[in-house]
């Protein structure tokens, strides 16, 4: 009986430390090195890197975001040609439209000889019969067919809720594809780094890590970030977002 105690109080010590290192509430796991943050701007240079729901640290979360809403992946990069879509112009100068046969055969060709008259004979009346023919010409009309551009498709991002708050919406500029910051991680509090999130890890691992130019299409929220974030604060790499966006960047350097 006593032995069977202490093989319930060793297993249950070990459900709770698996527990708790999976959140990561017990402090063993130090945060990633602090940087100071990127000047706020229309443009700036980022590290991207990217991550997919079937990592092994992501499998947890499934394909959901940090809101409770599904990752998205962005749409194809955006061509040049496609970003200054022009509508398409069929245009000709003119066209039978329909025309009336004549009531006897006639040549289209004006060159072919045309049939002999007969000779009226003496004493007869010559009666002279008069095919027309009628070719009905109208000018074509201009026809403008305007296609309607399908608008980009979003993906899902994740980053430092201080450097960008939720529902930052910024433009690759290398590749024009948009994305907008849904979720966030642990690696990426206190740093200057955004995660792209891909649909696949052959796409995950294709895009590495880059130095990428970007465009801030729409800051997000900071009073929203820092409500929600603000409930989550067990977690050392919230309470470090929480920190800056409190503007204690002293005291979110120094949480490790």
């Amino acid at each position: 009986m006593k032995h069977a105690r202490i093989l319930l109080v060793i297993a249950v010590a070990g459900i709770s430390a698996i527990l708790l290192s999976s959140c990561g509430t017990t402090g063993v796991r130090p945060l990633p090195a602090y940087e100071a943050p990127l000047a706020r701007s229309a443009f700036q240079t980022v590290r991207t890197t990217a991550y997919t729901h079937t990592e092994s640290d992501h499998l947890q979360f499934t394909n959901h975001n940090a809101l409770g809403g599904e990752l998205q992946a962005a749409g194809p990069p955006i061509h040049r040609a496609e970003n200054t879509r022009l509508p398409l112009e069929i245009e000709d100068n003119y066209r039978v439209a329909s025309y009336t046969p004549a009531p006897q055969p006639f040549s289209m060709n004006d060159d072919e000889p045309k049939p002999a008259m007969r000779k009226p004979t003496r004493g007869t009346t010559t009666t002279t019969t008069t095919t027309t023919r009628t070719v009905k010409v109208v000018r074509a009309k201009r026809v403008v067919v305007k296609t309607r551009a399908q608008p980009p498709k979003i993906g899902s991002a994740a980053a430092d809720w201080s450097r960008w708050p939720m529902g930052t919406t910024f433009r690759l500029l290398s590749t024009g594809q948009i994305y907008h910051v849904d979720d966030y991680g642990w690696a990426l509090a206190g740093r200057n780094t955004i995660d792209l999130y891909m649909a696949t890890q052959v796409e995950m691992n294709a895009w590495g890590a880059r130095e990428e130019p970007i465009e801030i299409l729409k800051w997000g929220d900071v009073e929203e970030s820092l409500h929600f974030l603000e409930r989550h604060q067990d977690y050392k790499h919230i309470r470090r977002m929480v920190l800056e966006l409190q503007g204690n960047e002293e005291a979110a350097a120094q949480l490790q």
